[in-house]
């Protein structure tokens, strides 16, 4: 039987498909202004947002949506022009992670260890466990962020580059930079759904780094990291379909981790965009 009669892996599909874009033009621009370690610490965040959630009995997604885009302005007004540092994501990091232990325990013992396997999917995914409803909403998430980091690329790409050269011709740097995080936020929440909080990282960096070493031609290296990632999205998925042993979400990362090692060994690195 084929694949695409399991509603399940439509609705996978469907779901990755946004996620995977998204994750794909958002982890580009990461990438370039060396803020990969912000994806990892909103991926924590969205697990603190999602265990939050369910143990107060919301919707887990309004966790992970309120939890990441909140940090994510944050990080921004503490920042150095929207731009969120080490320094900044160090010291909400652990606690973030401290207080979604909590919220794990304490939604367990409130609500019966038969929810323990909650705390599992928020930290490695469920997307062949999404209903229709749910991939539905995730593509148009997807789409609308994709939608949102096109309308931005130009003066995010400007600031990224030269970020003291915009600023003098009157770029809004730290508006364009909390603007971005809030999408790294977005987008962290709905990866989340796919990989999980734990592993969301890869699938920000994997793609990204891969079209960094193959052009320098940012607007390029944006499209191609899109497509690395969503053609690695639909890989994984395939590969989990037709050996139901692999986690979707390990096989996802690990055609991903493939592509960036080929591309390591292939590929002699580069510098910097060209225009």
């Amino acid at each position: 039987m084929s694949a695409f009669a399991h509603p399940f892996f439509v609705h996978a599909l469907l779901a990755g498909t946004g996620i995977a874009a998204a994750a794909g033009l958002v982890g580009y621009f990461l990438v370039l202004r060396a803020q990969v370690f912000t994806g990892d610490a909103l991926g924590h965040v969205a697990f603190t947002g999602a265990l939050g959630a369910l143990a107060v009995g919301v919707d887990p997604r309004l966790g992970l949506f309120a939890g990441t885009i909140a940090v994510a302005v944050l990080l921004g007004a503490v920042g150095r022009r929207g731009r969120a540092d080490d320094v900044a994501i160090g010291s909400v990091f652990s606690w973030l992670l401290g207080l979604g232990a909590f919220f794990l325990t304490l939604y367990t013992t409130s609500r019966g260890a038969t929810h323990g396997t909650a705390g599992v999917s928020v930290l490695f995914g469920s997307v062949f466990g999404l209903s229709g409803s749910q991939a539905w909403t995730a593509a148009a998430t997807g789409a609308g962020i994709c939608g949102a980091v096109v309308l931005l690329a130009r003066p995010l790409l400007f600031a990224s580059v030269d970020e003291a050269v915009a600023a003098a011709r009157g770029v809004p740097v730290r508006a364009v930079g909390t603007a971005f995080l809030v999408l790294v936020g977005a987008c962290t929440a709905q990866a989340t759904q796919a990989v999980g909080s734990l592993l969301l990282l890869g699938l920000l960096a994997a793609p990204a780094g891969a079209a960094h070493r193959l052009t320098q031609r940012p607007y390029h290296a944006l499209l191609l990291s899109a497509g690395l990632a969503v053609a690695e999205m639909w890989t994984g998925l395939a590969l989990s379909y037709a050996a139901p042993v692999l986690p979707p979400s390990f096989a996802i990362l690990a055609t991903a981790t493939a592509v960036y090692a080929t591309t390591v060994i292939a590929v002699r690195p580069r510098r910097g965009v060209a225009a």
